[in-house]
């Protein structure tokens, strides 16, 4: 919307006087609004973003551009986009009816266009947008995305906000050695738990491992981040079938540090680690 003004004077006997100022204002006949489906975003995360244009014109609006910024902040002098658009993903809605998707520059920035809208008429475009290496992790950090639809002189702008997870973001790898062993020979399976979330798996989250050995081990010493660990407190293990498993809430994993590339400005993630060991013999 535009605000415009207007004033007009009046003459006579050499007299001049000035009226009252008039205040209009212009509608564009057009609004928008974004909104992302869920309010928060995680590392490798696609996000699903609505953005619903409505012209309440009398006329069509043709030749309808739609830029997204694709979450852009500055870093210095550099314009980090931290929101990649997931390729295909694009619906395009008249009034509710799928119709041909618009063409797209996937940028960055985004571009849908060749959209039409008729008159009193409403679209909704719906699309994908993954988080990539310039996506801040960090508890408390967000990304602000904005949208611009323009046709003519006609304009309005839609943002969404969203903000990073509170939670841990678990990984395992197990490892043996030697990976090469002689019958009654002593093997190690090494459990390596990473953790790139911004909070701290704590012993609340009942986090567990379980794992059936085979073959069976037999006289099994165990240890967590250096720590002995004992049967029936922090594990069990049945040496009739080879299960173990850990008690809920034994394994914590510290959170994730994040620090930025000066070179690249992605943000590097150094995982939080726990170390589980389980020594036995085959």
């Amino acid at each position: 919307m535009a605000i415009f003004t207007n004033q007009a004077q009046l003459s006579y006997n050499n007299t001049i006087i000035n009226s009252n100022v008039a205040v209009g204002e212009i509608f564009s006949g057009i609004t928008a609004a974004k909104t992302a489906v869920g309010d928060t975003y995680g590392r490798n995360d696609e996000v699903t973003y609505a953005i619903s244009i409505v012209n309440e014109g009398q006329t069509s609006l043709t030749d309808v551009i739609v830029t997204d910024n694709l979450g852009a902040y500055t870093a210095g002098e550099t314009t980090l986009y931290p929101l990649t658009y997931v390729d295909g993903t694009v619906r395009l809605f008249i009034n509710g009816t799928l119709v041909a998707a618009p063409m797209v520059t996937a940028g960055p920035p985004l571009v849908f266009s060749g959209i039409t809208i008729p008159a009193n008429s409403n679209a909704i475009i719906i699309y994908e947008a993954a988080v990539n290496e310039f996506a801040p992790l960090d508890t408390d950090d967000s990304i602000t995305n904005t949208a611009t639809v323009e046709s003519g002189s006609a304009t309005a702008d839609a943002s969404e906000t969203i903000t990073t997870e509170q939670e841990a973001d678990l990984t395992i790898t197990k490892t043996i050695e030697p990976s090469t062993v002689f019958q009654n020979g002593t093997v190690t399976y090494t459990f390596t738990i990473l953790n790139f979330g911004n909070t701290a798996a704590i012993a609340t989250d009942n986090a567990t491992l379980t794992d059936t050995f085979d073959p069976i081990l037999s006289n099994i010493a165990v240890t967590f981040n250096g720590t002995p660990w004992a049967e029936g407190t922090n594990y069990t293990y049945d040496e009739t079938t080879g299960l173990f498993a850990t008690v809920a809430g034994q394994i914590t994993v510290p959170a994730a540090t994040y620090t930025v590339d000066p070179e690249t400005n992605a943000v590097v993630i150094t995982p939080g680690v726990s170390e589980l060991v389980v020594t036995g013999t085959v």
